[in-house]
């Protein structure tokens, strides 16, 4: 059950602290081979199940750009934001692959709130973002995410209240 994180306050009330995790997904051969497809990656690894079946992983891994395009998904599992517009990635400050996710496995999100900065217009979150592999024994994915947002009209209301 993801967090629900209420206006400035009830963001600001997690800055600092760990918002949970999200439920495993799985990452499949098929998934591998529709985002080599789309993005045109020509690399054996990503879409070559067949030569890769005695490489190292026994099989296709995902493109960890591919990791990073699930993140949305799974940071819904974990909190939602109430009186905002969808929050849109708008930078990433730090990113790390730190190994491989074969086929077939399954990767699950920690995210914690690093820091909350609210306008008047929206606000912006950074969030420190740490993904697991079943399949591998560390993790695979470190990321610190920046995502900005817009409030909706139902959420202005405490700024109102604070410049009058």
């Amino acid at each position: 059950m993801p967090i629900m994180l209420r206006g400035i306050e009830g963001i600001q009330a997690y800055a600092g602290f760990e918002l949970g995790r999200s439920t495993w997904v799985e990452v499949s051969p098929e998934m591998i081979h529709a985002f080599a497809s789309v993005t045109d990656d020509r690399d054996r690894i990503f879409a070559d199940d067949e030569r890769n079946r005695h490489g190292a992983c026994a099989g296709s891994v995902a493109n960890g750009y591919l990791l990073i395009g699930l993140m949305n998904s799974m940071l819904r599992d974990i909190y939602l934001l109430e009186a905002t517009e969808p929050a849109r990635v708008c930078g990433i400050n730090r990113l790390r692959f730190l190994a491989p996710v074969p086929a077939s496995s399954s990767i699950r999100l920690d995210a914690r709130l690093i820091s909350f900065d609210a306008t008047e217009e929206g606000g912006r979150l950074t969030l420190q973002c740490t993904m697991e592999c079943d399949a591998s024994k560390g993790l695979v994915l470190e990321a610190e995410v920046v995502y900005r947002f817009m409030w909706s009209s139902r959420a202005l209301e405490p700024f109102a209240a604070r410049s009058a």
